[in-house]
């Protein structure tokens, strides 16, 4: 920082950056909008609707536990986790054919539920709500009943999980959460 020729201007510069510093939230990295390269990737907690043409006992509604598997009939568990809805249709169609229970199957696979986001700190009702994609951190503060009074409303922290690991870092208003978010609305300094 330059010094300024006034020492009372400087002094309130100097102020203002030590003020600034002591923020919460400050020390964490900004966090990227998640990728939409490659489609959404499935994980433990979703809910999927598979959907096998022509045969009803191959069609319906399935969870992905908590190992990423998805229990399927005639097929048993297979692994679902980090996997698109078009790959998951694919190896579901691989399988079907290698144990020769369809000649030529024709497999959908959409998303029915996401995996739920959770919203902590200051707001009215903290708790978990249910992802939809292309939700920001300002949505789900409004699907937590809003900002307390007490809250930093520009910027919040959120820890992600990506695969196998955690991340934790900032966003502001209009940043893309992720399903699975844990978003934590800081509290202001007086």
């Amino acid at each position: 920082m330059r010094r300024s020729r006034n020492p009372v201007r400087y002094m309130v510069a100097t102020l203002a950056l030590m003020i600034s510093s002591c923020e919460p939230g400050a020390n964490l990295p900004n966090l990227q909008t998640p990728a939409a390269s490659g489609g959404y990737r499935l994980g433990n907690g979703d809910q999927v609707r598979v959907i096998t043409f022509g045969e009803q006992t191959l069609t319906g509604q399935f969870s992905i536990d908590d190992g990423g598997m998805i229990a399927l009939p005639l097929l048993g568990p297979m692994p679902a986790d980090g996997l698109t809805t078009h790959a998951l249709a694919d190896e579901i169609s691989t399988a079907l054919r290698a144990r020769k229970l369809i000649a030529d199957p024709s497999v959908v696979v959409e998303v029915a539920t996401y995996r739920p986001i959770y919203v902590l700190g200051e707001v009215q009702h903290p708790g978990q709500f249910p992802y939809r994609p292309h939700m920001t951190m300002l949505t789900a503060v409004a699907l937590a009943g809003g900002f307390t009074p007490r809250a930093v409303e520009s910027r919040a922290s959120v820890v992600r999980f990506a695969g196998d690991r955690t991340v934790e870092g900032r966003l502001d208003r209009e940043s893309q959460l992720a399903p699975g978010d844990v978003v934590t609305i800081f509290e202001r300094n007086f």
